[in-house]
């Protein structure tokens, strides 16, 4: 059963999600690539953190993140094996970003990322929507 604190939690991670990817556009537009493969990132991580909140799931690192959301709606089929891929190209281009050094992202692949990021988090935002409300 989903507690009013679970809501508000919910929530203030869709909102970390929703915050994240405007500075991610602000960034983009303002040829900032690396940081805003970073927002876009951390857009779609937030909004699996709340997802993995309504099934009561908690864990920190990003890789056991990322194989919970796998492993609870992806080999489920409740999303797409899509935005499995998405997620795990962000998270390799985030690494990259943050920490390669000399190393040049190309401005049309992180143009890709970023519409995979709106399309991954108003997915599940949706999704969260419909189970809360």
């Amino acid at each position: 059963m989903i507690t009013e604190e679970d809501k508000e939690i919910i929530e203030f991670r869709l909102k970390e999600a929703e915050e994240s990817f405007q500075d991610a556009i602000t960034l983009f537009e303002n040829k900032r690539l690396r940081s805003a493969v970073n927002r876009a990132y951390y857009s779609m991580f937030y909004s699996v953190l709340a997802l993995l909140e309504i099934k009561k799931l908690k864990i920190s690192k990003h890789t056991g993140v990322i194989s919970l959301f796998d492993r609870e709606f992806i080999k489920t089929n409740i999303f797409s094996k899509e935005l499995s891929k998405t997620l795990h190209k962000a998270f390799e281009l985030r690494q990259e970003a943050d920490y390669s050094i000399l190393v040049e992202l190309e401005q049309e692949e992180v143009n890709e990322i970023m519409k995979q990021t709106q399309i991954f988090v108003s997915n599940l935002k949706q999704y969260v929507h419909e189970f809360l409300f």
